[in-house]
């Protein structure tokens, strides 16, 4: 009991000061998301948590290791810039960058309110960060991370000096916010706040902002599909990877230390690929552990020399155009070949279904949201479908709940595939009304994701919930994968008794025929009496 007590204070702990970083982060948009559309203005709020994070995580490692050295008063912050500069390559190699003193983020926030060109002296320090990263092995991971937090916008204020008021308050806002220690705070504050600041945006910003984030809880649902039995991954991979949080959840279900060997994921939206690169760092995942590009996966993918993945999650963009047989190459390219047949040019949410199942290792699980329209599809989409199915690729179909995502209300569905089955047969879920309604959205609750999970794990029969189909079946049906197909609907109508039903009208019918009569010898007697008179 004293366990269970300390955990749940814990636990307590941990919400009060979540709920109060929450309402920190609401306080700086609500003052200052006036001038900047809030989907536009989220990135100086991300950028300007960003710059925070970086300088206190370089700080933090320079102060520890002097004062391990014997140095116990030493503090990085209060150097010259002439002295720390001996340190420069050194550190570079260590954290992958550096920051001079006087640019690190509290002695510039120190500054802000005084300095009349804070705008030209942010430009300067981002500027400066990024190129401190340059010829080591962490460029890539540096280059352009600051371009959409545009210090020279109009959207920040029509002058210099209103930019720079607006860049100052955000500045001290940011400052203000406990975030605690970048080593040692009870919640993953930094990572927490940016998945707050995301959804938050993302529920208000339509469509705009739902391309960019998947919900944790289906997060939480798709990771803990593909990790089912396993208390470690090689590496996690999402060939759309957006703003990068389905990759992250990997390390909430794993813990720390549960990707052995990074996160890869690839991302076409330049802006969506600096926010999944700063999603990293902000979840203190060092640049050696990750790879994030920006490219078309589908034409042109980056991690050739990475693949095969243990674990693939995502949420790729649904039915959107691609080049398909437009170019004579990609039929033979070795991802999507082995169906004989493209996906349509009209919709690509079969070329992402190929181009994962072809970089899934032996051992790996592959979890993709999908459109519901390739599960029934005809043509190339059918061919697709059978030549997974034919080689038993296909592990479960789960139909999920609508209204899930930010910017749509359609019901998708999850495919999860893996190379190594144990039998010939596919299990379909219908989770359709697995959730709550919260404000203009569902929401899988953890209870919702544990029954989903356990009878994937289980592969058990569910009355009105989950079956276990054959192949012989599936084939049967010309290959469709609706769980509607295999999934008996519950009906949920009131199951009428027709001889209560009966008796009830033969009771009306009486009671009906009582109350003529009586307005009969109503009707007489008023008839009657007018006779009288």
């Amino acid at each position: 009991m004293k366990v269970e007590a300390l955990r749940m204070g814990i636990d307590n702990k941990k919400e009060k000061e979540r709920e109060e970083l929450h309402r920190a982060i609401w306080a700086i948009a609500d003052d200052l998301r006036g001038a900047v559309d809030g989907w536009d203005f989220k990135n100086y709020v991300l950028g300007a948590m960003f710059y925070r994070y970086i300088s206190e995580n370089l700080t933090n490692y320079i102060n520890q290791g002097e004062r391990e050295a014997g140095d116990s008063g030493f503090d990085y912050a209060s150097m010259s810039d002439e002295a720390a500069e001996e340190a420069r390559e050194g550190l570079v190699q260590e954290k992958g960058f550096f920051i001079l003193p006087s640019e690190l983020f509290a002695n510039v926030t120190a500054r802000a309110e005084n300095d009349e060109n804070l705008n030209e002296t942010l430009e300067q320090v981002f500027r400066h960060i990024e190129e401190s990263a340059k010829g080591s092995d962490a460029e890539s991971d540096f280059e352009g991370l600051f371009d959409d937090f545009d210090v020279n916008s109009n959207k920040l204020g029509a002058t210099v000096a209103k930019r720079n008021e607006r860049l100052s308050k955000l500045l001290t806002g940011i400052s203000l916010m406990k975030l605690g220690s970048v080593q040692d705070h009870d919640i993953d504050a930094f990572g927490d706040a940016y998945e707050y600041l995301m959804s938050m945006y993302a529920s208000n910003a339509g469509k705009s902002g739902g391309e960019f984030f998947t919900p944790a809880d289906v997060s939480v649902l798709l990771t803990r599909l593909g990790t089912v039995g396993k208390t470690k991954v090689n590496k996690v991979y999402d060939p759309a990877c957006g703003s990068g949080s389905l990759l992250l959840k990997a390390v909430q279900i794993l813990g720390k230390d549960g990707v052995v060997n990074g996160f890869f994921g690839q991302e076409i939206n330049i802006t969506t690929y600096n926010l999944c690169r700063i999603n990293m760092f902000l979840h203190d995942i060092g640049f050696d552990k990750f790879d994030i590009a920006c490219e078309d996966t589908l034409i042109n993918p980056q991690h050739w020399d990475d693949e095969p993945f243990e674990l693939i999650v995502s949420n790729p963009p649904y039915s959107i155009k691609w080049a398909g047989d437009n170019n004579p190459l990609l039929i033979n390219d070795p991802r999507f070949s082995p169906a004989g047949v493209l996906a349509p040019k009209s919709k690509a949410d079969m070329a992402f279904i190929m181009h994962s199942l072809s970089w899934l290792a032996p051992n790996g699980t592959a979890a993709i949201v999908c459109f519901p329209g390739i599960m029934y599809r005809g043509g190339a989409e059918q061919k697709i479908r059978k030549y997974l199915v034919d080689n038993n690729f296909v592990d479960c179909i789960i139909q999920l709940p609508s209204n899930l995502f930010y910017g749509t209300s359609i019901a998708t569905c999850i495919m999860v595939m893996k190379k190594g089955k144990n039998d010939n047969k596919i299990l379909f879920i219908d989770a359709t009304n697995e959730c709550i309604k919260v404000t203009n959205n569902n929401k899988l609750t953890a209870e919702n994701i544990d029954h989903i999970v356990n009878t994937f794990t289980k592969r058990d029969d569910e009355p009105y919930f989950s079956r276990l189909v054959s192949y012989d079946e599936v084939k049967d049906e010309n290959y469709n994968l609706s769980v509607s197909t295999y999934v008996e609907q519950e009906d949920k109508r009131e199951k009428i008794d027709i001889v209560k039903l009966n008796a009830e009208i033969k009771d009306i019918v009486a009671r009906e025929q009582v109350l003529r009569d009586e307005i009969d010898k109503i009707i007489a007697e008023i008839e009657g009496g007018k006779v009288d008179e």
